[in-house]
């Protein structure tokens, strides 16, 4: 049996240890994974992205119907509630906070319900960084047809098929799963992904099948501050297999370098197999955007 930390954690107004915090068992965050979430990086005690990681919650929140419980200024302070409990127990800076809306309690229907009262729902925990092995020398994908539901634009709480597609790559002994829908790129069970082609960074437009990222429009600011060509357009699985680089992004893991995909190389000549120059420019970027954070 695991056993819960006792760090603090918030809950429809109250702050509680995590191992004490109880939800109704009729909850529809529970009962459908009604809901949506988002996750925050924290680094050095300030939170990153955080105007933006709202944005995006609350337009998942308007997608699924449901109003949004708080307004900047309350989430912005229960997240710091938490950050400092976190800091005060752990020693911890850098951390992910981890956000959570769902419909609220109601008897089980589909339909969803009016005038009920969304549960809100915070955490805290230390940030789990990419190694050093891992940024030296790249990660291991598998591939996969991606078979989720057509709204992964919504960051939803259903998240049954992702869990299924990173268990894939998990047995495979790999990161992560890069999948397609119809032969294109849509993105990975837990990350975007990003091709590099003659030293432009290329990514998925965006759409209703996948999740537009954080990193989409971070990734956009950081390319032109550092002169490397950005460009949304359709990726085929044969322009994936043939890319100069492939990039994983996402809250935690930043940017990381894909070297082998299901067990080939990725990359041509000296540096096939390795982590490429547009990586390691994303990379050294993506670290002064950290400390220059404001929050």
């Amino acid at each position: 049996m695991t056993l819960l930390p006792d760090t603090l954690c918030y809950l429809n107004g109250d702050y509680t240890p995590l191992n004490e915090a109880k939800i109704s068992v009729l909850d529809r965050g529970f009962i459908f994974g009604d809901g949506v979430y988002d996750v925050a990086p924290v680094y050095g005690g300030r939170l990153f992205r955080f105007d933006e990681h709202m944005a995006r919650l609350a337009r998942g929140l308007a997608k699924i119907r449901i109003p949004n419980p708080h307004s900047r200024e309350e989430w912005l302070a229960r997240c710091r509630h938490l950050m400092a409990a976190l800091k005060d127990k752990t020693g911890a800076e850098d951390q992910v906070v981890y956000v959570q809306v769902s419909r609220g309690v109601a008897l089980r229907d589909h339909v969803m319900p009016a005038e009920v009262t969304p549960t809100v729902f915070m955490m805290a925990s230390a940030m789990k960084p990419p190694s050093a092995e891992q940024r030296h020398a790249g990660v291991s994908c598998i591939t996969a047809r991606d078979f989720r539901w057509e709204r992964g634009d919504i960051k939803s709480t259903s998240l049954l098929g992702n869990v299924l597609a990173r268990q894939i790559s998990a047995d495979h002994g790999a990161l992560e799963t890069i999948m397609f829908r119809d032969g294109w790129l849509t993105e990975a069970a837990a990350s975007n992904v990003w091709i590099v082609h003659e030293g432009a960074l290329l990514g998925p437009p965006k759409s209703e099948h996948l999740l537009e990222g954080i990193r989409y429009d971070l990734f956009k600011e950081l390319c032109e501050d550092v002169g490397i060509a950005y460009n949304l357009r359709p990726i085929s699985e044969a322009d994936v297999r043939a890319a100069d680089e492939v990039l994983l992004s996402s809250a935690t893991k930043e940017v990381l370098p894909v070297t082998r995909i299901d067990g080939e190389a990725v990359g041509h000549g000296a540096g096939r197999g390795k982590p490429g120059p547009v990586y390691a420019r994303l990379h050294e970027a993506y670290q002064r955007a950290k400390a220059a954070q404001s929050f």
